[in-house]
């Protein structure tokens, strides 16, 4: 006899994942490699350990391993906030008038507000265990720089935050949580690196990008002894330990014979949405599942929509290697939209692989469609979204609707990645009716592709 679905899957301790799946070894065509920005040729792990944490550098170039084991003290550190609860939006559905059965996987029950720990603690715990003095990083909308805060004060690491200037400027409540986990904030472009300057000359009164603060993060890096830079999104690294997710979502629909139709997530750098489609594709590259993959991405930064697939520079001022994936061009800098997190040049390559072979489907959305579509959830299902995840949501409510029209009766699965009660501002810009919505014109595109390397 079929279990009673509750409201809430809360999966017990013994549920949660003892490894993270690396879903690259399950692709019969990898991801292209990494390139050295010096010499144009497959990074080594030499090369990579001399920008990030020895272990990180193995585990970024391993695409053979299925399954790779989570450190116990990391594991440990999960048990605070994990397993994180798969919800049943039964109330969206009744508004919505669907036959479709709607689940979120909600992963803003931390005090970072976001997914963005799973990948933050993991990499502290390595930078500790190498015996470092800290890391460097920057963040878009300040979830990663929070989750990296906690998780270095966790551990007794220094933390130096770049933080993209836009986001800085709206959300100044996620910058002094950042300040109380002892982490130093500082906005991007600065005038702090050889890099923040020169971006500053080439972009009078920029309001930055996630390519500008990555460029300023690592050089602050690699001029400090005892410190590497740790990235929130984009590798695979990340889209490793944001696993969890995907692997927490399988068991518990698992566990009550749900089999999920649709799968959807908000897409900037990719490690959300990496994190939770991992499990599902590797049956599906197995051939032992079929699912509906969907990437949403703001309309102001379309890089799966409109970018190309090419090698390009991981960041505006041209230091980091280089990585094939959908691009709009390292020099692209987005509109200062208000999903500070999905404001990202590129795409990680194991999800732009996986694209180009057309095993999943990419959407664009406007900013006041994905605020609209945020209210909405809000009001009817009692959490307020961060606008990243907004998109997600926006995307499922399109397709449940659908749905309705048809007489399908879909399951839909979207990951709900935080929370938005540092994105005040932001909600505040809708109510008063003064967002726009900013979509690059096909110039501007193809100036941010014109700098594409010629390889």
């Amino acid at each position: 006899m079929k279990k009673e679905i509750p409201y809430k899957i809360y999966l017990s301790e013994n549920e949660l994942p003892y490894t993270w799946c690396n879903l690259r070894a399950f692709m019969q065509n990898k991801p292209a490699p990494l390139l050295s920005p010096k010499t144009m040729q497959p990074i080594t792990v030499e090369e990579l350990s001399e920008v990030f944490c020895e272990e990180l550098a193995k585990q970024e170039l391993d695409d053979t391993t299925p399954y790779i084991d989570i450190p116990t003290e990391v594991r440990d550190f999960y048990k605070m906030y994990r397993p994180a609860p798969l919800i049943r939006a039964y109330c969206l559905e009744k508004k919505l008038g669907t036959p479709a059965h709607i689940y979120y996987k909600f992963e803003g029950n931390n005090t970072s507000g976001s997914h963005k720990l799973n990948s933050a603690i993991a990499q502290a715990y390595y930078a500790k265990q190498q015996g470092l003095k800290g890391v460097t990083t920057e963040t878009g909308a300040g979830q990663w720089g929070t989750a990296l805060s906690m998780a270095c004060s966790y551990f007794g690491l220094d933390c130096n935050v770049f933080m993209v200037k836009c986001s800085y400027e709206q959300k100044p409540f996620r910058r002094e949580v950042m300040r109380t986990y002892g982490a130093n904030v500082t906005p991007s472009p600065s005038m702090t690196t050889e890099v923040g300057k020169k971006i500053n000359a080439e972009f009078p009164g920029t309001n930055g990008s996630l390519g500008c603060a990555i460029s300023e993060a690592v050089e602050a890096a690699s001029t400090r002894e005892g410190y590497r830079y740790v990235l929130g999104s984009v590798l695979n690294q990340v889209l490793l330990h944001q696993s969890v997710i995907g692997m927490e979502t399988k068991t518990a629909l698992d566990k009550y014979g749900v089999k999920a139709d649709i799968i959807i997530g908000c897409a900037g750098g990719g490690s959300n949405l990496g994190g939770l489609i991992a499990p599902f594709m590797a049956e599906k590259l197995q051939g032992k599942a079929d699912y509906r993959f969907i990437a949403v991405e703001p309309s102001s930064c379309p890089t799966l929509t409109r970018g190309k697939y090419a090698y390009d520079y991981c960041d505006t001022g041209k230091i980091c290697p280089l990585s094939k994936m959908y691009t709009l061009g390292s020099g692209f800098i987005p509109a200062a939209s208000h999903a500070g997190g999905l404001r990202y040049h590129g795409m990680t390559s194991t999800l732009s692989e996986l694209y180009d072979q057309g095993l999943m489907e990419a959407r664009s959305v406007k900013q006041t469609d994905v605020f609209e579509a945020a209210e909405y959830f809000a009001r009817i299902e009692g959490i307020l979204p961060a606008p990243e995840s907004s998109h997600a949501i926006r995307v499922a409510m399109d397709e449940a609707i659908k749905c309705r029209e048809t007489g399908e009766k879909k399951v839909i699965v979207f990951g709900l990645t935080g929370t938005g009660y540092f994105d005040m501002m932001s909600y505040e810009k809708f109510h008063d009716g003064k967002m726009t919505d900013y979509i690059p014109t096909d110039g501007e595109i193809e100036k941010g592709l014109a700098g594409l390397p010629n390889l």
